[in-house]
């Protein structure tokens, strides 16, 4: 028996590869399925199964995809109701695969027909239970992302499903089970996510807020509720695209991947509606990019934040990146269901800034320069676009939070004739917002590169630090 997780760091998932005796099953996997593909010829192995926890809102899944390759079964949990042929399993139903099986386990609450799979090996033992978004490590799966499909499944109900799944199926397990989620801590999917991938059932029992024993239900639903922010706006959009089926990622590789010269891009841009993707590296964005682009580097949490940026997941889309990785960028937005690339910058931006096109740039100034502008002027105003938490648990005093994911209001914040200086953590998310917004016409926004990791370290500033209240004992 092999068991492997099959970790995506940019959007904090984990799909698994199950094999014994010739025979494979691939919990979610991600979009492009080739390297599933490979490992079961690796391991002279027959994809028998997909099996899928649940409808996911945060990726695509590549379950369409993998089934049309290699002929697979994919497997839903009860109340599954997809546009494609797949296989109701029952709850309490074990699936044969090799000398093991794999028992379902509905455990409605994050989605209704969100499921678990629990693993039994060749001697009867139960061993590990894959559980999707129900049960993370630290955490559970938000239950308020199934009422933006239908609006009869209020996140209260769907909490109160979720405590009971929990407390009737999974917490009477064994302790020693290794649990092994979809997510782990960077996902949208759950808010208090530990950076472990694996834990056992009995560590979770004893540290899970979750699953603490003497929790009641009310408590419960008080608690997963609390502190949750609206979920990115894609999310309802890849939910459907999971129910009803897509494009495969192989035709969304050959639409995207057309080749302009500067001269082709730039007709492209002017006579469609695309939006020109940048993704290089932030600071080299800022020594040059083509007007109106904007900059969502690969090397970041790329595929999140174009799905918190870009509300339209059929947008058109001309790719800027650095020559040679334009597949991996298509490849990543169609993670998240943008698959409509329909070319890119051939040769990158020094094609373009060789022939001689428009170039613009955005000043960008250390931590050091900030204290000193500061200081010479003490109504220097600073946008912090970090999360509303992040702020409220550290920032500059006298700065101004103006959270990235939610720019829209954010730029309502903004004066258009007045110089802002932009921070984020680490000058990832600053240089995203300040193109989004040069791009509308904002022109007097400079970034902080190093963001407040530097601006902390310098230790020039005033920093205002989050206090928790005091009881007083009277």
């Amino acid at each position: 028996m092999k068991v492997e997780q099959i970790y995506t760091g940019c959007l904090a998932q984990g799909a698994y590869y199950i094999m014994s005796e010739g025979e494979v099953a691939i919990i979610d996997p991600l979009r492009e399925v080739d390297a599933y593909i490979q490992r079961a010829l690796v391991d002279k192995a027959k994809i028998k199964y997909v099996l899928e926890t649940h409808f996911h809102a945060d990726f695509v899944s590549g379950h369409l995809d993998l089934a049309k390759k290699t002929g697979a079964k994919i497997v839903y949990g009860p109340t599954a109701a997809p546009a494609f042929d797949f296989y109701s399993a029952k709850d309490g139903e074990a699936l044969s695969l090799g000398k093991i099986k794999i028992k379902v386990i509905h455990t409605p609450g994050h989605t209704m027909e969100s499921t678990c799979y629990l693993l039994i090996d060749e001697l009867g033992k139960e061993v590990a239970l894959f559980s999707g978004d129900t049960l993370f490590i630290g955490d559970v799966g938000r239950p308020d992302l199934a009422q933006k499909v239908s609006a009869a499944l209020t996140q209260e109900i769907l909490a109160a499903h979720l405590y009971d799944s929990l407390r009737n199926k999974i917490m009477p397990l064994s302790d020693d089970i290794i649990v092994y989620p979809a997510h782990g801590a960077g996902s949208a999917c759950g808010k208090k996510m530990s950076k472990e991938t694996q834990d056992t059932l009995g560590s979770q029992k004893a540290t899970n807020y979750a699953l603490a024993p003497d929790m009641t239900k009310p408590e419960f639903i008080e608690a997963v509720l609390d502190g949750l922010v609206a979920p990115p706006g894609y999310f309802p959009l890849n939910v459907m695209m999971n129910i009803q089926g897509y494009d495969s990622i192989d035709d969304v590789l050959a639409r995207g991947q057309h080749a302009f010269t500067p001269d082709a891009f730039e007709a492209a841009a002017n006579e469609t509606s695309a939006l020109i993707l940048d993704t290089r590296d932030a600071q080299t964005f800022a020594n040059g990019f083509i007007p109106n682009s904007i900059n969502i580097g690969i090397d970041g949490s790329f595929a999140p934040w174009v799905g918190a940026m870009i509300p339209d997941i059929k947008q058109e889309i001309l790719l800027v990146s650095e020559p040679g990785r334009e597949a991996e960028v298509i490849t990543r937005l169609a993670r998240v269901g943008y698959d409509y690339t329909i070319g890119f910058l051939q040769g990158g931006f020094d094609a373009w800034k060789n022939a001689g096109k428009e170039v613009e740039q955005i000043k960008s100034i250390s931590a050091l320069e900030l204290a000193d502008q500061n200081n010479q002027d003490a109504s220097t105003l600073i946008l912090d676009v970090r999360k509303a938490s992040e702020f409220k648990s550290e920032h500059i005093k006298g700065a101004i939070n103006a959270p990235l994911d939610f720019i829209n209001d954010s730029m309502s914040m903004i004066d258009k004739d007045k110089t802002y200086f932009v921070h984020c953590a680490g000058g990832y998310r600053s240089m995203i917002f300040i193109s989004i917004l040069k791009a509308r016409g904002f022109d007097h926004l400079i970034d902080v590169k190093g963001g407040f990791k530097d601006i902390k370290d310098l230790g020039k500033f005033k920093i205002t630090e989050y206090k928790a209240p005091t009881t007083l004992l009277l």
